[in-house]
């Protein structure tokens, strides 16, 4: 394949014509028909009359396109341009795609720690990533505070949370606090979505473009767009025709859609469905949820936090934020040290109802060490969950369409989701529950949704909570290519191939935090990225310290890292469980385990050791 490039023409020669049309039209009194819309006279408009364009201004068109060329030429060269945030040719030491926790801290880090020339592009209109998207009815986070924050002191100190899982809202006012403390949106270009990125090796730099057409040259490239950054939508036929309101979960306005007294439709019970059905039912005539697979979700046990409280405790917050780094899923919770035989039946009954009360994930993260790694052992975890969410649900139909007692997937295997009232909520008369995949969704109509038995059912609110293009879906979108032109998602067509999840061949100088063959969906967010995100800092700074211009991982490398990803998981229960962990829930893509299942010190030494061992599995240059 022929390599692309950019052109300069592209970029600047239009300007140039246009500023060199301004001065034929001052110096030979001559001028377009029409130009800027107008068909009569030609520059300001003053007291009802057209003056004549000035010199000055066609010198300053003249100018500003000259200083574009230079931009182009000093960015190519190697030395700094603009450095504005929405420059039209921005010049950066270092380029961060994605303003959520990773590209928050990397930002911080990097620029205010390190000195460098840091700037982020975000596709959306303010800081928080997922939780500038999300703020559906009921959306709130699934890990607990503070293991689910920044671990930078400043922002620890002077802040303390209303509750032990926030909601979007206090998340976004989390974002706001930090951009207050940090100074981050200074440095931030929103509004912009990049649409290709290719490294320049003449140059040395790489080459990223906006939707908008601005440019960006920078040294290193870092992606940090999380890995729910590309919706999924199932081809229905009929999607345009419906006459109510619908949108996906991610989209949905900020202004809230009024359900009170509607008839609401949700389709998909993973996370983002369960929140929506809690919170809607408490005020919509009924829901209607359909369901393919029952989610084996969790009681989350929400607490209201005290602030004297939290201030106390802030005296041990540094050890905590290292203790995470430690524990295998990044929650500061550890498995129980022995087997789910090692104790009697009524040890493990104990045992259980003990992790029961605590909520949240601890009754996977804390559960004994062999939960995901033998299914009798499993068995007993999904039974004693199974008799718990069983007794909460009076309709015997739904019953065992929600917690069926024969398991139909191992506990912990698909990401686990937290609820507070979903069970009761179902259960009452009004709400339906549909088997969707022994009658699944054949059409929605300008009504509502067809199913395969031939029902029509209306409704005023359709909400698709049908998930997202998990962990690879974000990348292959944004037009990377490699030095040769060919595209991610070509690349990544027949299966995801990195290295240390966060370095991919072909690609000199990309990074990439929270995405595929990292630790990612099976840890606590800001745990892994902020390990990651320091790994990536001091590969940088020993790059910069040893004189290297660049690095890349060979692909054997990619390929090393591949199979240990697959062995890992194959030692589990996750390989024989079809979920976004491993990309089944989206037709067409490869199945494979997306997630580095080690755990996070594991995942640590492993990264520790390309570094120590003077970039062990990369090509410097």
């Amino acid at each position: 394949m022929a390599r692309a490039t950019f052109s300069v023409m592209d970029l600047l020669l239009p300007k140039l014509f246009w500023g060199i049309l301004l001065w034929l039209v001052v110096f030979y009194g001559k001028k377009p028909a029409c130009i800027c819309g107008r068909e009569e006279g030609w520059g300001n408009e003053s007291e009802g009359r057209h003056t004549p364009i000035s010199v000055e201004l066609a010198t300053v068109a003249v100018v500003r396109s000259v200083l574009d060329l230079s931009a182009f030429l000093c960015a190519v060269g190697g030395t700094a341009s603009q450095t504005d945030s929405y420059a039209d040719h921005l010049e950066v030491d270092v380029l961060i795609v994605g303003a959520g926790f990773g590209g928050v801290y990397l930002l911080h880090k990097l620029r205010d720690e390190y000195g460098m020339k840091v700037k982020v592009v975000e596709a959306g209109k303010d800081l928080g990533g997922i939780w500038h998207w999300n703020c559906y009815p009921g959306a709130r986070v699934d890990s607990t505070v503070p293991v689910y924050e920044l671990s930078i002191e400043k922002l620890w100190k002077n802040w303390n949370w209303t509750e032990k899982y926030p909601g979007y809202a206090e998340l976004r006012a989390y974002f706001d606090f930090v951009d207050q403390q940090l100074d981050i949106k200074k440095d931030v270009a929103f509004d912009s979505k990049v649409v290709r990125a290719q490294f320049d090796k003449p140059s040395q730099r790489w080459v990223v473009k906006m939707e908008d057409g601005r440019t960006a040259y920078s040294r290193f490239f870092i992606c940090a767009t999380g890995f729910a950054a590309k919706r999924y939508f199932p081809d229905w036929p009929g999607l345009e025709k419906f006459k109510g309101i619908m949108h996906h979960s991610s989209f949905w306005p900020n202004e809230g859609v009024d359900v009170t007294g509607k008839k609401v439709a949700v389709i998909g019970t993973g996370c983002t469905g369960i929140q929506i059905v809690q919170e809607t039912a408490k005020i919509a005539a009924s829901v209607t949820v359909f369901q393919r697979t029952p989610n084996i979700a969790l009681p989350m046990q929400q607490e209201k936090l005290n602030k004297d409280a939290q201030e106390a405790q802030k005296k041990d917050y540094p050890e905590l934020y290292r203790y995470r780094l430690r524990t295998p899923k990044g929650h500061a919770m550890e498995p129980a040290d022995r087997n789910t035989f090692d104790d009697t039946p009524e040890q493990r009954e104990a045992f259980f109802e003990q992790l029961w009360q605590k909520g949240g994930f601890s009754f996977v993260a804390s559960a004994y060490k062999d939960l995901a790694l033998n299914e009798k052992a499993n068995d007993e975890a999904y039974q004693f969950w199974a008799n718990k969410t069983r007794a909460r649900i009076t309709d015997p139909v739904k019953r065992d369409l929600l917690a069926p007692l024969q398991k139909l997937h191992p506990l912990g295997a698909k990401r686990p989701s937290l609820e507070q009232d979903f069970y009761e909520v179902i259960d009452r008369p009004e709400n339906e529950l549909v088997d969707a995949k022994k009658t699944p969704i054949v059409e929605v109509t300008a009504k509502g949704i067809k199913t395969a038995d031939g029902k029509e059912r209306e409704f005023d609110v359709i909400a698709l909570a049908t998930g997202f293009d998990s962990l690879t879906g974000g990348l292959k979108d944004m037009g990377l290519k490699d030095v040769n032109g060919v595209d991610l998602s070509e690349k990544w067509k027949n299966g995801t191939y990195s290295y240390l999840g966060m370095t991919l061949s072909g690609f000199p100088n990309l990074f990439y935090v929270y995405g595929p063959q990292g630790p990612t969906a099976l840890s606590n967010g800001p745990s892994c990225i902020e390990l990651q995100a320091d790994w990536i800092i001091d590969a940088i700074t020993k790059m910069r310290k040893e004189g290297i211009s660049s690095i890349e991982p060979t692909m054997a490398s990619e390929q090393e890292w591949h199979d240990k990803v697959e062995m890992l998981s194959k030692n589990t229960l996750f390989h024989n469980t079809d979920s976004w962990y491993m990309g089944a829930n989206i037709p067409g893509k490869p199945r494979e385990q997306l997630n580095y299942p080690g755990g996070l010190p594991q995942y640590t030494r492993e990264c520790r050791k390309a570094l120590d061992n003077g970039f062990e599995g990369f090509v410097t240059a």
